[in-house]
């Protein structure tokens, strides 16, 4: 097999000074008929392997490329096992791909989960894989479109078959379904508490792209799935109402609001690099394909709950941010294409991968936390005190419609008044104290007035918090 050396291309792509010490580094496509990158991860050596949309996994160390499996059905995902073996979630199946003689290709492809249907539906994609640390597996199913044999309530549709579940693989293969709602469920990802979540495209039943907490068992947005549930069904699920849905419905953790902030999420990754990717640690990042942006969360649990708030991180991506994963040097690795939805980048798909310089502290928010009587905000760097008053901040809020329409508008978008503000001694934590609502996205806006402590003018992005629950 053909192995072609590369060097690796760097690129400063800082928007504002939120992201200043950060750049974007480009690799250099194999040579291949199409490169876009649907799977991605980074094993613990640092080798980088990626599944395309046309079928091939290739893997990438040393810059040089070599290819490790073709023939696969759009794969959408993979996964690096102990011993070198890769699990990919392909259209039909989970297969798992072995490399028996160790010389880093594949000679053998293994069924390891066929239990879903396929029904040869170009939007039955499969998406994945995500591992626990007591080794479980878990990948989703998209809905179908336009299948004439499906049933739907809203735009997309199942025939049957597990279509829009979340499924969970055990060490031994076994495989049980894990969650259900699912609409187009494109990227999952697994907190460091073992914590399963996942994020889902704007559509009918999902108001605005989000990310959401999934327990085991739960229901999360589009009931069409619920027709293979064994306590619901065709029948029972079409006499439900939006009302019953919405009894059921685990709420999401983080609404994107569409076009500000997302139109496309992918996978969510942790930072756990200990500090090698900048401030950031324990904090979440999130590809967006259609704005070629990386987005960054900030989880915290309410009322037992995960909820938070979501800003772009870093703009100005070559291609579709789809995937993403932090390699063991704190690079975080990002997979694009932009097949079938379109980017804001001008390539048609890549590979690039984010590196802080390891000295530079960009002027930006740091975490959001909710309060009983407003939120707190922290900053990378002390903030200016004779720049620092209420009219720092400018809040508006709103909700969205729940509904089998596509997507939603804003629905009651209203000024929320900031009554006082005040920073504690160390000059990095602001107090807002504001009235509060639950069921509301929260947009925090900043002044230009605003600057660190050593005079640097603020350049802060939009924060957006979803308040599910108040805190009591």
């Amino acid at each position: 097999m053909k192995r072609i050396l590369f060097c690796i291309l760097g690129a400063v792509a800082t928007a504002s000074a939120q992201t200043d010490g950060y750049r974007i580094e480009t690799v250099p496509n194999p040579e291949t008929d199409s490169f876009d990158v649907t799977g991605l991860d980074v094993d613990e050596s640092g080798r980088v392997w990626c599944a395309t949309r046309l079928g091939e996994v290739w893997w990438f160390e040393g810059g040089e490329w070599t290819k490790f499996a073709e023939g696969l059905h759009e794969p959408c995902g993979l996964i690096v096992e102990e011993g070198g073996s890769v699990l990919v979630s392909q259209k039909p199946e989970v297969t798992r791909l072995v490399d028996d003689d160790g010389d880093g290709i594949a000679e053998r492809f293994v069924t390891a989960a066929d239990e879903f249907g396929y029904h040869d539906n170009y939007h039955e994609f499969n998406h994945g894989l995500v591992r626990d640390s007591d080794g479980n597996v878990y990948g989703a199913l998209n809905l179908d479109h336009g299948n004439p044999g499906s049933f739907k309530v809203g735009g997309l549709g199942s025939p049957g078959g597990l279509r829009g579940t979340a499924y969970r693989l055990s060490p031994g293969d076994d495989y049980s379904t894990y969650a259900w709602g699912m609409r187009s469920p494109a990227g999952l990802g697994m907190s460091p508490g073992d914590e399963l979540f996942y994020t889902d495209n704007q559509g009918n039943w999902v108001p605005t792209s989000f990310l959401a907490h999934v327990p085991e068992g739960s229901f999360q947005a589009e009931p069409t799935s619920l027709r293979d549930h064994p306590d619901y069904g065709l029948e029972k699920v079409e006499a439900m109402t939006p009302e019953d849905f919405a009894a059921l419905r685990t709420p999401p953790s983080v609404f994107f609001p569409h076009e500000q902030v997302s139109n496309s999420p992918g996978n969510a990754v942790w930072d756990t690099t200990g500090g090698a990717f900048g401030p950031f640690e324990g904090q979440v990042f999130v590809p967006e394909l259609t704005q070629s942006n990386l987005l960054r969360v900030m989880l915290e649990k309410v009322d037992g709950h995960w909820q938070g708030a979501v800003t772009v991180f870093l703009r100005g991506f070559q291609s579709g941010n789809i995937r993403a994963d932090f390699g063991p040097d704190g690079a975080l690795w990002i997979g694009q294409t932009s097949r079938g939805w379109g980017a804001r980048g001008g390539k048609p798909y890549g590979l690039q991968k984010v590196v802080w310089d390891g000295e530079t502290t960009p002027f930006a928010v740091r975490g959001v936390r909710l309060l009983e009587d407003g939120f707190e905000v922290e900053f990378t760097r002390p903030v200016a005190r004779d720049a620092f008053s209420p009219d720092a901040l400018h809040v508006s809020s709103w909700w969205y419609h729940y509904h089998r329409e596509y997507g939603s508008p804003k629905v009651d978008e209203r000024e929320v008044p900031v009554e006082s503000a005040e920073l504690d001694e160390t000059g990095r934590v602001a107090r807002f104290r504001m009235p509060l609502e639950k069921e509301r996205v929260y947009a925090f806006h900043w002044s230009g007035d605003l600057a660190a402590e050593d005079g640097e003018a603020a350049k802060l992005e939009p924060v957006f918090y979803t308040v599910i629950r108040l805190r009591r």
